[in-house]
């Protein structure tokens, strides 16, 4: 197959293209400089600019790029970073795809599970309404800038995405060297639930959702079972062998994060259901598992 990739420079993105090529895949990434590759394509989200003729004839599409939720405090300058970076360019990637001869037969786009807003211990599939507060209204603008390629009725995906287990970025790449100091706790009172899905397990399902004609619309990639932030940082500790004092209070968390602490202490309990009633299998199901696999890589 020919896969175009935004956003492979990411921590997703990167270990997304590594795998097609494995898998003797043609990719294609998606680049804001002027393309210096053959492999490369020239695009510039916050101009809806999107070299279109070099995705004509591609099977697929997958969607990453975006300004990261967790890389600074939530000003209102980086909010609208956030909201640009996201709702600009995939409107341009969609118009593109949508404007094609040979359109591909699936549009990924990556979303988040933030679409959800808090759910406290309520358990939420795909057919949650969304939530509120700025991450939740992001995503709902996020997925609605696919619909350019939806009228086209190009098969149109929305991944969203849990908390991903690497120690090489996102948010637990910045855990890891703290539990590993010994300087790990739970955060705010902990009870709030965490959606963690492995590096692993994502790359898997995002093939998945490319392979699987039946899957449209919103599905998520958490795993298939959430635990709270204190189950959490008791798992680090036991991975790590380390101890795990120093609980973070949520007025910490507040005075650090701006507004995204209200993300990080909130509680969402989502759970993946059409990717298991798809078949699709975790090789990674449990946060120990989850953790091992990501030392491991």
């Amino acid at each position: 197959m020919r896969i175009a990739v935004s956003g492979s420079s990411g921590l997703i993105g990167s270990a997304l293209v590594g795998s097609l090529r494995t898998d003797r895949h043609d990719v294609l990434r998606l680049v804001r400089r002027e393309a210096s590759a053959p492999d490369e394509v020239r695009w510039d989200p916050g101009k809806g600019y999107v070299d279109a003729g070099r995705l004509d004839g591609c099977d697929a599409v997958v969607h990453l790029a975006g300004a990261g939720i967790a890389d600074r405090r939530w000003t209102e300058s980086y909010k609208r970073v956030l909201r640009d970076s996201r709702v600009l360019g995939t409107a341009a990637v969609a118009d593109a795809v949508a404007s094609l001869d040979r359109p591909p037969s699936v549009f990924v786009c990556g979303t988040a599970i933030g679409y959800y807003g808090d759910t406290g211990d309520r358990r939420v599939d795909e057919t949650a309404p969304p939530g509120r507060g700025f991450l939740a209204d992001l995503c709902q603008e996020w997925e609605a800038a696919t619909n350019a390629a939806e009228e086209a009725g190009i098969r149109t995906v929305h991944a969203r995405t849990g908390l991903v287990v690497s120690r090489k970025g996102g948010a637990w790449g910045r855990l890891f060297p703290i539990f590993r100091a010994g300087l790990g706790g739970r955060l705010g009172n902990g009870r709030q639930y965490w959606s963690f899905i492995s590096l692993h397990d994502h790359i898997a399902a995002l093939h998945h959702l490319i392979d699987t004609e039946s899957l449209a619309g919103p599905v998520n990639l958490t795993g298939p079972e959430p635990l709270t932030n204190r189950e959490v940082t008791a798992a680090m500790g036991r991975v790590l062998h380390r101890p795990t004092p120093f609980p973070v209070p949520a007025a910490a968390l507040r005075a650090a994060l701006g507004g995204f602490a209200e993300d990080v202490i909130g509680s969402q309990r989502v759970v993946p259901r059409k990717l298991l009633d798809s078949g699709f299998a975790f090789a990674f199901p449990g946060i120990e598992e989850a953790l091992r696999a990501a030392l491991r890589g």
